[in-house]
């Protein structure tokens, strides 16, 4: 028996809805992940660096002392220079200040994250700039 036109209209009018449900859904929650908190999270590698806004080729010393970071959902973090590796604590206040404790001494930088880069610039104007590894 043939499907009138107006069942069929209806079905898929009904595969048109779950599908933009679906997507809605998938945007809300894709959204929701890109916060500071978890951004940062991960490995990265020194990229570049500044004092006073003036390159101080960071990138080349940073691969010399294969300088890198990471960030673990637990808060806990490890930053590795000359094959040796710190570990600590970190947080995020406010989704822009990185408070970090690393060996008793704890330092607070401004921080800028994306999926790909993370730059951090402490109150004397010196910013390193990671890529993620």
């Amino acid at each position: 028996m043939p499907k009138d036109s107006g069942t069929f209209w209806e079905d898929n009018m009904n595969v048109k809805l779950s599908i933009a449900l679906v997507a809605g859904v998938a945007l809300l929650v894709s959204a929701c992940g890109s916060s500071p908190d978890s951004l940062i999270l991960g490995k990265w590698e020194v990229a570049s660096a500044q004092a006073g806004g003036v390159d101080v080729g960071a990138g080349e010393i940073g691969k010399a002392i294969q300088m890198s970071a990471e960030f673990n959902r637990d808060g806990t973090a490890k930053v590795s220079m000359f094959g040796r590796t710190l570990q600590g604590t970190y947080k995020l206040d406010g989704g822009n200040e990185l408070e970090w404790t690393m060996n008793g001494i704890t330092t607070k930088s401004k921080v800028n994250v994306t999926a790909t880069e993370l730059e951090l610039t402490d109150d004397a104007n010196r910013t390193i700039k990671y890529k993620r590894k």
